[in-house]
């Protein structure tokens, strides 16, 4: 019945239980599953179903719906990309930036990286953030050195489920880095592309507040596929927030969407909500450059004690880590719809014998 319905060796699927894909939907985002079904099969009693995104954490909430609907199918849920990769291994390269610093951008990069793991991706994560690299510490691999089989290519770290590579690995955590925008561009490059990365989903990249050298160049060199912006509520953030936005545009970098960091305090004790750094001022930045909000994520303690202690706080069971997994799942649907309209943008070529 759908082009994703395969049966050669399998059993027949049901019409209603492919009616029931067709309309299922994703309970974050709405949209209908059946925009992400790569393949469905049915072997006896085991429901064998192939996803174009590693959205694996749909596997409980879809089960569910089956067994309210009368299915009595066990779910097998699994992922097939079947993008092209754009830079070496790498499929698709997420900048996640800012206009200035203080605004939570690395913590974000890096919750961000473990929340697309989570779902099943094989992710990396590029600490390029030269000047000032915390992305180890994050981790839990402060004081960890660069590894090397042959001297001349490095091996990323891995941690929680992400690849990683970091300048923090390379120099000594009390010296400053001190270097002009040139030599602080090639250094990022050299880590770059001297790290043997392995076949990556995703390749996060925390980038350094602001809009020089690093950014352009990282614009220019790099097949970038989006970028994410992160900003506080605060109108000084906003208005650098908003030249990260223009910056990406002038460089035809697609801005995925916007989060929101230090949105509100929540009190402990007696539950009110306190705006401290303003009101919604990245809902109307983003609504002002037509831009989706992924997230707005809480002033929020938690946060800073598991980044101290190198334990990402997506990986506790806690409010704010859901918060961090829709935004994965959001920035991968965003991702992938921006590529599917590019992709039908292109224009075909036909060649005949003419």
């Amino acid at each position: 019945m759908f082009n994703w319905f395969k049966s050669t060796k399998t059993d027949v699927v049901p019409d209603a239980v492919q009616q029931f894909l067709q309309h299922w939907q994703l309970p974050d985002s709405g949209a209908p599953l059946s925009l992400l079904l790569d393949a469905v099969n049915l072997n006896k009693n085991n429901l064998q179903i192939t996803l174009k995104l590693p959205l694996l954490s749909l596997a409980q909430p879809l089960q569910q719906a089956l067994h309210s609907a009368g299915f009595n199918y066990e779910l097998a849920l699994d992922y097939r990309n079947a993008t092209t990769a754009i830079f070496k291994q790498i499929k698709q390269i997420i900048l996640v930036a800012s206009g200035k610093g203080g605004v939570g951008k690395s913590t974000t990069a890096v919750n961000l990286a473990v929340a697309l793991s989570l779902e099943g991706a094989k992710v990396g994560l590029l600490d390029a953030d030269i000047y000032g690299p915390s992305i180890p510490t994050m981790l839990g691999l402060s004081g960890e050195k660069i590894s090397s089989a042959d001297n001349k290519l490095m091996q990323p770290k891995f941690a929680h489920g992400v690849y990683l590579q970091s300048i923090g690995f390379l120099v000594d955590p009390q010296q400053a880095s001190v270097w002009r925008g040139p030599m602080a561009s090639q250094a990022l490059m050299q880590l770059l592309n001297e790290t043997v990365w392995p076949e990556l989903d995703y390749l996060v990249v925390d980038m350094p507040p602001g809009t020089g050298d690093i950014q352009l160049t990282m614009a220019q060199k790099l097949p970038v596929s989006g970028a994410l912006v992160v900003t506080t509520p605060q109108d000084i953030a906003l208005s650098d927030a908003e030249k990260a936005i223009s910056m990406f545009r002038q460089v035809n970098i697609p801005i995925l969407g916007l989060v929101e960091n230090m949105s509100f305090y929540l009190c402990q004790q007696c539950g009110s909500k306190d705006d401290i750094f303003g009101t919604d001022g990245g809902l109307l930045l983003a609504e002002r450059y037509h831009v989706p909000v992924l997230g707005q994520l809480p002033l929020e303690k938690h946060i800073r004690e598991q980044a101290d202690v190198g334990v990402p706080a997506v990986l506790k069971q806690q409010p704010v880590a859901d918060i961090y997994r829709t935004i994965g799942r959001q920035l991968m649907l965003a991702l992938h719809w921006h590529s599917a309209k590019q992709a039908a943008s292109q224009p075909e070529i036909i060649i005949t014998d003419d």
